[in-house]
């Protein structure tokens, strides 16, 4: 057996147990289903097309901050130029989630349980962990989980044919799971939010029929430029997917979809390239900034407002400020131990990241305009 066959082998066992898991859950996933298209007066093939609409059209974003220190010295963003490759955290060292990408911590035992022991079998590597990502099913600018990102890379569809998902994040250890020929589960439990909160995903109001009308006839439409609409800023409730074996950045992704306070500097020069270079079609959305003096000191603790007075250029926090700081405190942990522990800073630099998504403004048209040289803004 090939060592390309060897690490096929431990991603379909890993692909087969969530499969089988949400298998054993489809029957009772899909009487919630039909309940729910009862009580909204829907047929059930509006569910059926919906599906359909999923398995060929549906995305997969991967959401990452450019500017972060890798544990080699250089930024994501260089690691992704000059590797071509996006790779998982067990690789890189890196997490905008929890950081524990090593045997024995936390995300190594719920990847065991997820995986039924796939990757915990012997002659398994760390470079055959999975991906993590967001389904993205309803284009929003800012992306399915901006929690894990200010910038994002849309795979191709039929990236997610190798993919498992999660309702809500795997760390959680969520029942509902599935792929997408196994994905009642996770529309069951998206339809019963629908149905019962009357939103999901981010997104409100959002209504079973609406979200079935979502998902049929938009997403093999052309995206939105993401300049031009609102973020949703959802911290929260995504679809999570793994994404098994590699991500070539020239074939398995197609999209790249930056913040904009990163035009005109090393990480935003080398997104640039980056694009040019794997051919991706590079967007910018509107971005998040906030005056240091309104950051609230009742979300993510009351450190936030110190730390954004400390970090912020011109009175203003954004997504390049909070990278630079990340980056100041790899190379100078001793002048941030006023603030506790290289592991406690950074997250508190996390923290206000989760902040400028939730209260941060979009960066003003003109501002973004001024941004470019030539005056239009993808």
């Amino acid at each position: 057996m090939s060592e390309r066959e060897e690490r096929s082998s431990f991603q379909s066992l890993a692909i087969r147990h969530v499969e089988a898991c949400a298998r054993s859950r489809a029957d009772d996933a899909r009487r919630e289903i039909g309940d729910v298209l009862r009580m909204s007066n829907l047929p059930w093939e509006a569910y059926e097309d919906a599906l359909s609409s999923i398995r060929a059209n549906a995305r997969v974003a991967l959401h990452f901050h450019p500017d972060r220190p890798a544990a080699d010295g250089r930024s994501v963003a260089e690691s992704l130029l000059e590797d071509g490759m996006y790779r998982s955290q067990f690789d890189t060292g890196i997490s905008n989630g929890s950081v524990s990408a090593y045997p024995g911590g936390a995300r190594d035992l719920w990847e065991r349980k997820l995986f039924g022991g796939a990757y915990h079998r012997e002659g398994a590597a760390n470079a055959e962990r999975p991906k993590y990502g967001a389904l993205d099913l309803l284009s929003h600018p800012d992306g399915p989980a901006p929690r894990f990102g200010s910038c994002y890379l849309l795979l191709a569809p039929g990236v997610s044919r190798r993919c498992t998902f999660t309702y809500l994040d795997s760390h959680q250890d969520p029942d509902e799971k599935g792929t997408l020929d196994e994905f009642d589960d996770v529309m069951a439990a998206l339809l019963r939010d629908a149905f019962l909160e009357e939103g999901a995903l981010g997104e409100r109001p959002l209504t079973p029929r609406r979200l079935l009308n979502r998902l049929k006839n938009g997403l093999g439409k052309p995206r939105p430029d993401p300049s031009s609409r609102s973020a949703r800023r959802n911290l929260n409730a995504y679809i999570e997917a793994q994404v098994h074996g590699a991500v070539s950045l020239s074939d398995d992704a197609d999209v790249l979809v930056a913040d904009p306070s990163f035009r005109g500097t090393d990480a935003g020069r080398t997104l640039e390239r980056l694009a040019s270079l794997h051919s991706l079609d590079l967007r910018w959305h509107r971005g998040f900034e906030l005056r240091a003096d309104r950051v609230p000191a009742d979300f993510r603790g009351p450190g936030m407002p110190s730390l954004a007075g400390r970090i912020a250029r011109n009175g203003r926090v954004d997504a390049a400020a909070i990278g630079a700081a990340a980056f100041d405190l790899k190379r100078n942990p001793e002048a941030w131990s006023d603030r506790g522990s290289y592991a406690e800073v950074l997250q508190e630099l996390k923290y206000l990241w989760h902040v400028l998504v939730r209260y941060g403004q979009p960066v003003p048209v003109h501002r973004l305009r001024s941004l470019t040289n030539s005056g239009d803004v993808i």
